[in-house]
């Protein structure tokens, strides 16, 4: 099974980092979030990625074609202009990486890449800044059984702040930020249907508008809830949250080994 991941918009809420690279580049433990994202379907299968790219894009490409200088030991003989790679550590992995324009919507970026589907029954798709400890073969099980077009993983997002439980003025309790009280919402990490592309009108529409609610309201939109660990990468403060995380080995979503 492919898997598209979303990695072409500007990043605007982490300016700090974006400004200067594309979102997806920006790293976490000193390698971009799209290797993160990459390892945690790797760890289940899923090798064959298409990358949409907009801004910025040839950054990626410069990743990926530099990917073993970036992996590898390498000798440069400055005579005669040659390199040999020493303990070569590569992926397992086929990336196809497709310029889908600078300000194209989500679900533009989709259809820009259908060419690269049309022929698979399903694909999965996610967003090139989001991180989770989803159980990948699980997910691809519930939307094979429920054979509708399309399945997204719904998370519920760690609250910003604490709760204050009131009885009348007074403060009665105070819960710590976390998951509790937390409403679901979209955490990516879809299975879709090639069919799904027929949904969308053009390189304007997003994804989650349009497109998931003709889903919905037809009955082809199932949920695959997560209880585990999700977090996109929004801001800086997210960014270094994340970093810490990774710092410290407490990473859940390192699944591989």
């Amino acid at each position: 099974m492919k898997v598209v991941i979303l990695a072409g918009g500007q990043g605007t809420r982490i300016a700090e980092e974006s400004s200067a690279r594309p979102k997806p580049l920006v790293e976490i433990g000193g390698l971009p979030i799209l290797w993160h994202i990459m390892k945690i379907y790797s760890h289940f299968g899923l090798n064959d990625f298409i990358v949409c790219l907009g801004y910025r894009g040839y950054m990626i490409k410069e990743y990926f074609s530099n990917y073993c200088l970036h992996t590898s030991d390498v000798t440069f003989n400055m005579q005669t202009n040659e390199m040999e790679v020493h303990n070569r550590r590569g992926e397992d992995w086929r990336v196809t990486l497709v310029d889908t324009g600078e300000h194209t919507g989500t679900g533009g970026r989709l259809k820009r890449v259908y060419p690269f589907i049309r022929e698979d029954k399903a694909f999965a798709m996610t967003y090139g800044d989001g991180l989770a400890d989803v159980r990948i073969d699980r997910l691809l099980e519930f939307h094979a059984a429920h054979d509708k077009m399309a399945t997204v993983t719904a998370v519920r997002p760690m609250l910003r702040f604490g709760q204050l439980e009131f009885e009348g003025d007074v403060v009665r309790a105070f819960r710590e930020k976390g998951m509790e009280g937390a409403g679901w919402v979209s955490g990516g990490f879809f299975v879709l249907s090639s069919k799904v592309c027929d949904l969308i009108e053009g390189d304007d529409t997003a994804f989650e508008r349009e497109p998931m609610e003709q889903l919905s309201k037809a009955g082809q939109l199932h949920a695959f809830r997560h209880e585990g660990f999700w977090h996109p990468m929004d801001t800086l403060r997210d960014k270094q949250w994340l970093e810490q995380l990774w710092a410290k080995r407490q990473a859940p979503w390192k699944v591989w080994g």
